[in-house]
């Protein structure tokens, strides 16, 4: 798979676009070739037309949102709560180990569906306009350890707004991986693959940490009366939730209380190694950039959207495979758009990937298995020192980040 680097041409001050009214703008039905596929230029207006094609594609989509998305949102809920419902009932038989394979299977999809197309799309504010307090971003709450409005701090705002900016975007390498060549190398990078496994296993726990930034507490970059009010909330959240899967459950099956409770911790891996490997696939394969803060330095809501594109991949499948991982398998579709329901990812993707063919750039999409392996080897790789591994980056994308002044 190709890759791509976003090279600034000026520099400017530091902003961040607004976003953009829900007015529908003409296509521009620009076609925009390059002499070198390899390096790829863009003009300042073609990157502003790009923009604009996307903007015309966002308000189509929320002109559209009704009925049809309300459904969708509770049909998902519903075989949620039927599959939880169906898992705790079964490890009542879980002294059959059929029974106990099948409840831990219910049990995670139940998880899964809960935290990857519910829980993250809701907290998105993907349906804030159905204006039912229920599943509302402000209000909602997930089966994770993870407090709700810190997780909306921490991804709502610090990722998708500064997405792949190093120094900038804490979920690169989540404060204790190397995922750029761009970031300093030194010895404890050895245990790359190592940190990246119990950061799979326990994958809840390490976005619970998130915004806690541990890592600049022990460099005493951060203070810890600095974080009073963030641990307090994590203790309350990850309190409930242990007493709960722990505690709560495994008790009320009496004798089966250590199967119950094996089968809850189960259910919780095969959960945080699902959303991790598709998180990851989805943010870190070969052909997913990152960037420097000089290089996103007062971004145009067109430079915003190339970003976004660029520093994100996607992942082929199914229609239950797309809802298993909340749609983002899409995750190109969902930097650029991630207040849409997810549901509208898959039927907008083709048009997105026809935009990135018309102005020349690359469109991110592989496999599962081919996404894994492809974030695996780059985890192993920077583990190393640069001088040791191969540079991937065969594409350069160079902008013309301002309007060039006006010939007279």
């Amino acid at each position: 798979m190709t890759s791509t680097a976003l090279v600034p041409t000026t520099d400017s001050s530091d902003a961040r676009p607004e976003t953009p009214d829900n007015a529908t703008r003409p296509l521009t039905g620009l076609l925009v070739e390059h002499d070198d596929p390899k390096n790829i230029t863009l003009t300042y207006d073609q990157v502003e037309a790009l923009g604009r094609d996307l903007d015309d594609l966002r308000a189509r989509v929320v002109a559209d949102l009704g009925q049809k998305d309300r459904d969708y949102l509770y049909s998902i809920i519903r075989a949620q709560r039927g599959f939880e419902i169906a898992g705790r009932g079964l490890m009542y038989l879980g002294f059959f180990p059929p029974a106990w394979i099948a409840a831990v299977g219910a049990l995670s999809v139940s998880k899964i569906l809960d935290n990857m197309e519910i829980g993250h799309n809701v907290m998105h504010g993907q349906y804030d306009w159905m204006r039912e307090d229920t599943y509302n971003s402000r209000e909602f709450e997930w089966d994770n350890v993870c407090p709700g409005d810190q997780w909306r701090h921490s991804h709502n705002y610090m990722h998708h707004t500064f997405t792949n900016i190093l120094g900038e975007d804490r979920d690169i390498g989540y404060g204790v991986l190397r995922m750029a060549r761009d970031q300093k190398w030194n010895p404890y990078y050895l245990g790359n693959l190592g940190y990246a496994t119990a950061l799979m296993l326990l994958f809840e726990w390490g976005v619970m940490l998130h915004d806690l930034e541990v890592e600049n507490i022990v460099a005493g970059k951060r203070k810890w009366y600095d974080v009073k009010g963030l641990v307090k909330g994590m203790w309350r959240k990850a309190g409930r939730q242990t007493l709960k899967d722990y505690i709560v459950f495994p008790a009320l099956t009496g004798p089966l209380f250590i199967p119950t409770l094996l089968g809850n911790a189960t259910a919780n891996v095969v959960r945080n190694i699902w959303s991790y490997s598709i998180i990851f696939c989805g943010h870190f394969p070969s052909g997913a950039q990152t960037f420097t803060p000089e290089e996103c330095a007062n971004e145009t809501r067109g430079q915003w959207y190339l970003r976004q594109m660029l520093g994100s991949a996607n992942i082929t499948g199914g229609p239950l495979f797309h809802i298993m991982s909340g749609n983002l398998s899409h995750q190109i579709e969902h930097h650029l758009f991630p207040d849409i329901p997810a549901s509208r990812y898959p039927e907008i993707a083709g048009e997105v990937r026809e935009i990135c063919e018309r102005y020349g750039l690359p469109y991110n999409t592989g496999s599962l298995m081919h996404q894994l392996g492809s974030t695996w080897t780059k985890i192993a790789k920077l583990s190393l020192p640069n001088f040791m591994t191969r540079d991937d980056n065969d594409i350069v994308v160079t902008v013309e980040r301002e309007k060039p002044a006006s010939v007279a």
